[in-house]
């Protein structure tokens, strides 16, 4: 395929360019003591051979990323399913999804739209800040990633942004793939999962050469949208986005380094996640189809924003650690009846658990920190309620 040369520093690696890719990822000390870690018991030689053997990205991810996360998912979590009834598994689409979890949640995608038996799996969108290191770089471009370029100048930001949503019109009417990008900038910390306006813009910046006149109603309807929810029963990570909560509240400036990240990865791929649900919408085309061309401009990606929420919200699969939590939260048991007394004192042994893994801040508020684990359980049965 003739890809623009335009989109060579943001766009997965080709088929032709993997051997190289290999060769150089292989070289890389972190990249062995990664393997070592992962596959204990199989020389660098073997896993050498088998990456080789590789000549297609989704060769690659079937390879090792498809059993590596079934083996995972059987040790971390009670089960792992999506709902697919809205949609064709034999069309392209642009999955935008709530975002729980760094790694797994777009990793997770492509093992559910594997056994839903769609022929491809999907592009993941990546932002940059979380490639600092070359070979993590090049590892998830070898695994169908797309760079999001963050922290630029605004012109550059502009013209970054205007490349990326070329590139996705690309990957959906050319390379015929499916997408996936999250629906904000970083993850909802409280999981009140809400789509911000500005991805849904730059989605619509694309412009058609050939069809110049083209709305921005136009623009998105071409990437096939569909809202997607991810319910995890438990988010490995519950405490260190509480522990971020606190030193954001107390320390002034504070800011996330790269080694925060790595163990947010590191624990929300290894920790025990209980039972993992994904559920796709209806695919947005026909409602954007009947949208008033009278909504003023200002207002257009807004509304479409919520009509994305609503869908993300109604979708969710709630468990009883949401309604245990919506009932701690406000000293209420009216939702007991979602949950036995015996899981209510699960839960709250599992919250006393991880409140006790936060060892590192200064003046630990306890009971600020409690609350806002229990808001994240809590916001997704809140959201869902009111969308129903």
């Amino acid at each position: 395929m003739n890809i623009p040369s335009k989109f060579d520093d943001i766009r997965p690696f080709e088929p032709n360019e993997l051997p190289e890719v290999y060769d150089r990822l292989l070289a890389y000390q972190q990249f062995q003591s990664v393997l070592g870690f992962l596959y204990p018991q199989v020389s660098l030689d073997m896993i050498a051979r088998k990456m080789k053997a590789c000549r297609t990205n989704m060769d690659f991810q079937l390879a090792f990323c498809y059993d590596f996360l079934k083996n995972l998912m059987a040790k971390a979590s009670q089960g792992l399913d999506m709902d697919v009834s809205n949609v064709d598994t034999g069309s392209r689409y642009t999955f935008i999804s709530n975002h729980r979890d760094i790694v797994l949640d777009s990793a997770l995608l492509d093992v559910l739209l594997v056994e839903a038996g769609f022929k491809t799996t999907c592009e993941i969108a990546i932002g940059d800040n979380l490639l600092s290191l070359p070979w993590v770089k090049d590892l998830v471009r070898v695994n169908k990633s797309f760079i999001v370029e963050r922290s630029l100048p605004p012109r550059q930001m502009l013209l970054a942004s205007k490349r990326l949503s070329e590139y996705m019109h690309f990957v959906i009417s050319e390379k015929n793939d499916n997408i996936w990008i999250a629906q904000r900038e970083g993850r909802a910390k409280d999981s009140n999962d809400r789509t911000q306006s500005a991805i849904l813009k730059m989605m619509a910046m694309a412009a058609d050469e050939n069809h110049p006149s083209e709305s921005p109603v136009e623009r998105l309807r071409q990437l096939h949208i569909v809202p997607l929810s991810i319910s995890y029963e438990f988010d490995p990570c519950d405490f260190l986005k509480a522990r971020e909560f606190q030193l954001k509240r107390d320390v002034e400036g504070w800011k996330k380094s790269k080694q925060d990240d790595v163990v947010s990865m590191q624990t929300g791929i290894m920790g025990y996640k209980g039972h993992v649900h994904y559920h796709c919408a209806p695919c947005l085309d026909g409602f954007l189809d009947q949208l008033s061309p009278d909504i003023p401009k200002t207002e257009v990606f807004d509304v479409i924003a919520a009509q994305i929420d609503r869908e993300i919200h109604r979708n969710y699969r709630l468990y009883p650690s949401n309604y245990v939590a919506l009932d701690m939260l406000s000293e209420t048991d009216a939702f007991a009846h979602q949950y036995t007394p015996e899981y209510k004192q699960q839960f709250a042994q599992y919250i006393d658990a991880q409140l006790a893994k936060i060892t590192d801040v200064p003046d630990k508020d306890e009971a600020f920190l409690r609350e806002c684990m229990l808001t994240m359980y809590a916001n997704p049965a809140v959201n869902h309620l009111a969308a129903k």
